[in-house]
């Protein structure tokens, strides 16, 4: 019996089950571990994301005979030197804009009650917005609620900066060492493996590392040039705080699918306050922006290397923010690339030839 293959496989999934349920008694002596991955996992995640968009200019700096070290450092002073003239030229309209929104917040439900009144009042509209409708009511309190969270926000932002400052101070480190000993750490992970899977191990890395790396530049290419279009059309329609607004979306829209309709509620929001066609023209915009990026922008970009379904894209973004909040729904679709392309060469290896014999 013990010879047999189908016993074996059964004594294993029991002592894998017994492992399992061992630890979990024991999980007290596992909470430093999480507590440090929790520390870490924001951090070293931002720095990724960096290292990625930094690492051609490096290895280039590199390749013109500067050494990494030195390259890295020079990059800092040219982002200190960009932030500096972004808080010449560009921050004091965002400044004003978000002291104007902050001023004018109490008074924004009241405005768009009054857009509501005159709506209700239009031959037209009065058929689809009659008179106390809870349509009108229901917006206002949503409104109202938006508000007040808002306010809320901004009131809790100093504790919030001072319990996170210590964490964001830690990424330029992390991303020096990332930019600079990046290329050791393959070598490290291929000593792992015994000797007849490295090389498949070598390429399943090289493939990871080229599959983030289209899908981060891609993804910052595509929203900077969306949120450049999208602000152009706001100014054009005379959009109030389109600055803010493309700020604001141009972060949204990192989250797949979902993000262009949460980055569309507030412009819709903003705009439908200011006048109903403002509203309507402000949607109008966002549509051909999006349709700009996804029928032209995204084919020429990424092309066939970001295949994932629509369907998985949402079923992934579901899963990851229930575990593990928005950073779960930023990570979800690298880490999908990351398990799919491992899932695959794996199964090329051990699985294809006995699937095919069958």
């Amino acid at each position: 019996m013990m010879q047999s293959k189908y016993f074996r496989t059964c004594l294993g999934i029991i002592a894998l089950l017994l492992i399992i349920y061992l630890g979990s008694k024991v999980s007290f002596l596992f909470r430093p571990i999480v507590s440090m991955f929790n520390m870490l996992i924001f951090p070293v995640a931002i720095a990724g994301f960096f290292y990625y968009l930094l690492r051609p200019i490096v290895d280039y700096l590199e390749r013109r005979k500067i050494k990494r070290s030195i390259g890295v450092l020079m990059l800092y002073f040219v982002f200190a030197g960009l932030m500096a003239i972004f808080g010449i030229v560009v921050w004091p309209t965002l400044r004003e804009q978000i002291e104007n929104f902050i001023s004018h917040m109490p008074f924004l439900v009241e405005d768009m009650q009054d857009q509501l009144d005159q709506l209700q009042q239009a031959p037209y509209w009065s058929r689809f917005i009659p008179t106390e409708s809870e349509l009108a009511t229901s917006l206002t309190e949503y409104m109202n609620r938006i508000i007040n969270w808002v306010s809320n926000s901004v009131n809790h932002l100093v504790t919030v900066v001072s319990s996170v400052l210590v964490i964001i101070a830690t990424i330029p480190i992390i991303l020096y060492y990332m930019l600079k000993e990046g290329g050791k750490l393959p070598p490290k992970l291929l000593s792992v493996l015994p000797r007849r899977y490295r090389r498949d191990g070598q390429e399943v890395l090289v493939e990871i590392d080229g599959a983030l790396s289209s899908f981060i530049i891609g993804k910052v290419i595509l929203n900077l040039i969306l949120s450049l279009l999208m602000y152009i059309g706001f100014l054009i329609i005379g959009l109030p705080y389109s600055l803010l607004l493309t700020v604001v979306s141009f972060f949204l829209n990192f989250i797949p699918y979902i993000g262009a309709v949460l980055a569309s509620i507030p412009v819709v929001i903003i705009g439908f306050i200011e006048s109903p066609s403002i509203a309507i023209w402000s949607l109008v915009v966002i549509i051909i922006a999006q349709q700009i990026q996804d029928n032209i922008l995204t084919p020429v970009i990424y092309g066939k290397q970001l295949d994932i379904h629509p369907l998985t894209t949402i079923v992934l973004i579901l899963v990851g923010g229930d575990f593990f909040g928005i950073l779960g729904i930023l990570l979800a679709i690298p880490a999908y690339m990351i398990i799919k392309i491992i899932v695959v060469r794996i199964y090329e290896m051990f699985l294809a030839e006995k699937v095919d014999e069958l």
